[in-house]
């Protein structure tokens, strides 16, 4: 099926957004796991797995619609030194014009089929930006050093 060229590039610009957050992701969880904080860990690589899904959709829906995916480019990735600066950096209020951007546009070319996919995607990017506010509402409520506390998992476990 032939796509609308103006929606396949939107999705690409979606695209290279999962891919970059997949890299911030992965480096987050790393640091978290060198730092001993292992709940947080696992749940940033809980994170960089549900772009990696998010991803494959994209590539698929571009695919069906014959257009070329951008596997080849990053936007800047943005890796925070410490826990306060990783959650800054996870959340990123842009994602969500540019998915609202993206069903409009598939609104508008009347592909119902990628409208549903993007509120799908826009779905589990609200769950992840909510996991970050709560983590951020945690950190405010209790002081960084308690909070950090938490995410660590005795050696005895």
């Amino acid at each position: 099926m032939k796509g609308n060229e103006k929606l396949i590039t939107i999705l690409n610009s979606l695209l290279i957004e999962k891919l970059t957050a997949i890299n911030q992701f992965m480096a987050h969880s790393e640091m978290c796991e060198n730092l001993g904080y292992i709940k947080l860990q696992i749940a940033i690589q809980k994170l960089a797995s549900d772009q990696m899904l998010l991803a494959e959709w994209i590539i698929e829906r571009i695919s069906y619609l014959d257009g070329s995916t951008t596997l080849s480019k990053l936007n800047s990735v943005m890796i925070g030194k410490t826990v306060s600066e990783l959650m800054e950096k996870i959340s990123k209020p842009e994602w969500f014009h540019i998915h609202h951007n993206a069903i409009k546009i598939a609104q508008e070319v009347e592909d119902d089929a990628t409208v549903d996919l993007l509120r799908r995607i826009l779905k589990m990017e609200e769950t992840h930006i909510d996991w970050v506010d709560i983590q951020r509402e945690q950190i405010d409520q209790r002081g960084l050093d308690r909070y950090l506390l938490t995410q660590t998992e005795s050696i005895l476990n």
